[in-house]
């Protein structure tokens, strides 16, 4: 069953790209963006990652954490993060479980989909955002959603 807006978002732990466990209830007290992505490397995912990089400095000033989140390993994530400069952990969610326990939809029935989170510091979900094709709207929709908590 899908994640909804209002819901309690499911704690998790998953390994980030530098070897580091990451459980989501460690990060309460804070806002969280947690964006799902189907691939490391490949274009819209990319852009997608370096959309949240290069708004990096509004999430920081709005208290907020952003982890990505698929099922590349943590080589992959490695190699990933260091080609971009993301300065944001990704996490191998090995065999898509998180993904899962979100309800992220499938996109074209078999691509993993791309779906935005954001939590607030109470842990729960604000924001539920899914947009296959536009990659680089993910960002600007936390971010808007972000400064309507914060107002």
């Amino acid at each position: 069953m899908a994640i909804v807006v209002g819901d309690r978002a499911p704690d998790f732990e998953l390994q980030s790209g530098e070897g580091e466990a990451v459980r989501l209830s460690a990060l309460r007290g804070r806002p969280v963006v947690l964006f799902f992505y189907p691939k490391d490397g490949t274009p819209g995912c990319t852009a997608e990652a370096c959309a949240f990089r290069n708004s990096l400095s509004w999430f920081q000033r709005l208290g907020a954490t952003v982890l990505g989140i698929s099922g590349d390993d943590v080589a992959s994530h490695q190699r990933f993060a260091r080609q971009h400069d993301l300065g944001f952990p990704l996490l191998a969610d090995a065999g898509n479980r998180v993904r899962q326990q979100f309800g992220v939809p499938p996109a074209l029935f078999v691509l993993p989909g791309r779906v935005t989170y954001v939590v607030d510091a109470e842990g729960v979900v604000q924001l539920v955002f899914n947009a296959m094709l536009d990659s680089e709207a993910h960002s600007r929709e936390a971010i808007a959603c972000l400064e309507r908590l914060q107002a």
